[in-house]
């Protein structure tokens, strides 16, 4: 599945897209596609961004990408352990156009509502990807008995949805390409001091235009979308390195004073970082 800027054309002959991604870094472009996905990360971690959110994905996660939905999986790059994710790409449209309007799949139908959200499935996931597992040898007809399987769990599954945004339209390869960037130059520096000027140079506008541009495509401030994007790395250096102070980990994701970390920690998990550490200690 060749994959562009916020585009993905459809196969030829394909109505069930099976996928596997076996790289030292998954694709990281930010880009959308009519496709739902649903993946299971076999290995690996990193950052999902997806919508207007941010998130810390890893081994045994299993997503629910909606149609159109704006996503970029950003593998870790300080690791030579490949990562592997697995994928099945449909529409709802794939099998026909009244096909999951029957009777028969009416125990299913709601995942398609909540996936224009993105959700992250948090049970009944060693079913799922045990499903996953057999889609590899299976024939095209076992793989499309083992699609409405993987279906039927997720949909009676806990899920939570992903982005508090829905998308409704199709980016324009130009703005696909525009948002990109931007994401791409925050991801990378973050961690040091990045001003409004800075940013909208790099989309290319002046600061009050790039301002409306980004609030009007992501339903968010930049700096909000920075600042969270800091805040996730926080989350992830308080668990996988317990040898970082709270302020070590605070000036290393970005902040320059402990104060407004902790502000903007609590601001965003509710909790504080403290906290947060030993929770995650104790209960992951």
């Amino acid at each position: 599945m060749k994959v562009y800027p916020f585009k993905i054309p459809k196969p030829e002959n394909n109505t069930l897209i099976y996928q596997e991604d076996i790289e030292l870094v998954f694709y990281d472009k930010l880009h959308q596609h009519d496709e739902i996905q649903i993946s299971f990360i076999e290995k690996g971690n990193g950052t999902l961004l997806i919508g207007d959110r941010i998130y810390n994905y890893k081994s045994n996660d299993v997503f629910v990408i909606g149609s159109n939905l704006p996503h970029a999986f950003k593998s870790d790059t300080n690791t030579n352990v490949e990562s592997k994710m697995l994928s099945l790409f449909f529409t709802e449209n794939s099998f026909g156009a009244s096909f999951f309007s029957l009777n028969e799949f009416s125990e299913i139908n709601n995942i398609f509502p909540k996936s224009l959200q993105g959700l992250i499935v948090k049970n009944n996931k060693e079913t799922i990807i045990t499903l996953f597992k057999r889609l590899k040898k299976a024939t095209k007809l076992e793989r499309f008995i083992l699609f409405l399987e993987v279906l039927k769990i997720v949909s009676k599954s806990k899920t939570e949805p992903l982005s508090n945004f829905i998308y409704l339209k199709s980016f324009s390869d130009v703005e696909g390409k525009k948002l990109r960037e931007v994401f791409d130059y925050t991801l990378e520096n973050y961690k040091n001091s990045i001003y409004l000027e800075d940013i909208a140079n790099v989309a290319n506008m002046t600061k009050n235009a790039f301002c409306k541009y980004f609030k009007k495509r992501t339903n968010k401030t930049y700096i909000s979308f920075l600042t969270e994007i800091r805040i996730e790395n926080a989350c992830k250096l308080l668990i996988d390195d317990m040898d970082l102070s709270i302020s070590e980990i605070a000036y290393t994701s970005g902040f320059n004073n402990i104060s407004n970390f902790n502000r903007k920690f609590k601001e965003i998990k509710k909790i504080s970082p403290l906290h947060y550490r030993r929770k995650k200690g104790v209960y992951s």
